[in-house]
């Protein structure tokens, strides 16, 4: 998995972990370990998942570009998903691009979800207009 904001890779890891949810095509979170220094960014306000817990953003940095909330993490995991803890997810749409293997993703509709599409996944996905309700 690559992470390229600004034409720098900010993140490539074989470690990351995909994170299905139901009508959502899959998240994937990378260690932050496999994230260049200084391109994650605290940013402020949270949000609160009832499966996961605390939602903390951040600020993706680079190559000069700086892409507002555009990352997410659980400091503190419930138990359930603390394999979560130490991992980042990324809108993929919010970056230059993200890649599975050589597969660009593309993004899931919407401005709150931060699913991976590739070819290999079949909507219909949670997101767009109308789907608010599902």
């Amino acid at each position: 998995m690559r992470v390229i904001l600004g034409g720098e890779t900010i993140a490539d890891t074989t470690r990351a972990l995909r994170v299905l949810e139901t009508s959502h095509p899959p998240a994937f979170y990378l260690p932050r370990e496999d994230v260049a220094p200084g391109a994650l960014v605290p940013a402020e306000g949270s949000t609160f998942c009832e499966w996961k817990g605390r939602a903390a953003y951040l600020d993706v940095v680079g190559g000069g570009v700086t892409a507002p909330r555009a990352a997410w993490w659980y400091p503190d995991p419930v138990p359930a998903f603390a394999a979560l803890r130490d991992h980042v997810a990324v809108y993929p749409g919010r970056m230059e691009a993200c890649l599975l293997g050589d597969e660009r993703v593309r993004s899931q509709e919407g401005d709150f979800y931060g699913g991976w599409i590739t070819d290999e996944i079949v909507g219909p996905f949670k997101g767009g207009p109308g789907t608010w309700g599902w």
